[in-house]
């Protein structure tokens, strides 16, 4: 299938504060839940019931429940969303279409729709929920450049009072394994991938930008690179991963290049591809059906990438993309990504959530009470709390500087 995906990159140990334990009233009701969070500042440029919001995204994020509980909440006229992936729909939008109002977008797509003004930037004065946003998005890592990490991909000024991204999920990735076909030893490092030992079983994610990254750092974790930004890789080393790839591919190492979930939960659970470079909820997914899968910790760290709403420069529904923007900072679709086993920006999903589950999903503790999609009594999060997964992080997906022969070398190992 060549399809795609997403994700994103850098070193990465950043700081992320608890949120502070507020007293909520158990079982309030999701609606309530986000017409509360909601309030009204979003909503003040005018009535929403005369605007509309066209939505376009991964699967990820544009799922109808959403959609519909966002109406609810908001007022807005009409509501529609499509899914596509990340490649066609900025070329859709790069052609200037105006068939959307948002696009759900990743944070190393933005600079090519920001030189182009294709998009235009939010102020976070227009959030209410902004107040709660978690600190990876707005401190800088002093290890690595800005551009590097989400929380300089995602300002348009200096002062950080604009975005050009609204983060709605983000997440750390890593190896999607059978272990009971693959041992956890052999499938925590990203050379698995390329392991002659599992030829023909394992996948590659079809985002050129992810599936150079991975390669670059399975090869400098092999000693044939040295490469401290895998995100970001020189002309050289994009030639070499080249080589590298396609000699791989001859040989008929992958088993497949997928770019849609549901593809990769299928050929994980039918045991076709036994180690994939996958998203953890495509895991979650295996395992509800009863089918053994886990989720490595790599060895070399995480690739880490976030999700999150831009503002179509063109678009005529300015106010209801805020409103969407920041009922996605409230706290039930946080509660939907979460579950799925992504990460919510805001800090506001735990006064909404139940407690033992934020506490399994975030804080890597056992889970309590009724098996639930493959989770049961006393299981724990592969990886472990946010905390910990986040302190393991190796890069955050950028726009590669030589983006250009990145890709005229990507379409040279498709058609290799």
């Amino acid at each position: 299938g060549q399809n795609y995906n997403h994700e994103t990159k850098s070193e990465t140990i950043m700081k992320y504060t608890q949120p502070s334990r507020r007293d909520v009233l158990a079982g309030a009701g999701a609606l309530a839940g986000s017409a509360a969070l909601m309030g009204t500042s979003a909503l003040a440029g005018g009535h929403l019931g005369a605007q509309e919001l066209r939505t376009v995204g991964l699967s990820v994020t544009v799922q109808e429940r959403i959609l519909n509980d966002f109406k609810a909440v908001s007022g807005v006229g009409s509501v529609s969303g499509k899914a596509d992936i990340f490649p066609n729909t900025q070329t859709e939008l790069l052609s200037g279409s105006s068939a959307y109002d948002v696009w759900e977008t990743i944070g190393e797509r933005l600079p090519a729709m920001t030189v182009t003004k294709t998009i235009k930037p939010m102020p976070t004065s227009d959030l209410k929920n902004w107040a709660n946003i978690r600190p990876i998005f707005t401190d800088t890592d002093p290890r690595m450049s800005p551009e590097a990490q989400i929380s300089g991909q995602i300002w348009a000024d200096d002062a950080k009072t604009e975005l050009w991204m609204v983060p709605t999920v983000f997440n750390f990735d890593s190896i999607g394994y059978r272990p009971d076909l693959v041992s956890a030893e052999e499938a925590n490092t990203w050379t698995a991938l390329f392991d002659d030992k599992f030829k023909g079983k394992t996948g590659l994610n079809v985002d050129p930008l992810i599936a150079f990254g991975q390669a670059v750092l399975a090869m400098t974790e092999m000693g044939m690179l040295e490469n401290d930004n895998p995100g970001n890789p020189s002309i050289e080393e994009i030639d070499e991963a080249s080589k590298f790839l396609i000699a791989k591919k001859k040989a008929g190492q992958f088993r497949a290049l997928w770019g849609d979930f549901g593809e990769l939960v299928n050929l994980l659970a039918s045991g076709e591809m036994i180690l994939a470079d996958a998203w953890q909820p495509a895991v979650m997914a295996v395992k509800a059906q009863g089918i053994q899968c886990s989720y490595a910790v790599p060895r070399e760290g995480y690739r880490a990438w976030s999700i999150g709403n831009s503002l179509i420069a063109n678009s005529p529904n300015e106010n209801a993309v805020k409103a969407y923007s920041d009922y996605w900072l409230s706290g039930p679709p946080a509660i939907t990504v979460s579950e799925q086993g992504y990460y919510s920006p805001t800090t506001n999903v735990k006064d909404v959530m139940d407690a033992d589950k934020y506490a399994f999903w975030y804080e890597g503790k056992p889970w309590v009470g009724a098996p639930d999609r493959g989770i049961n009594e006393g299981d724990l999060r592969d990886g472990g709390s946010l905390e910990e997964r986040a302190s393991l992080v190796k890069y955050w997906h950028q726009w590669p500087d030589e983006y250009d022969h990145l890709i005229s070398k990507w379409d040279e190992f498709l058609s290799a």
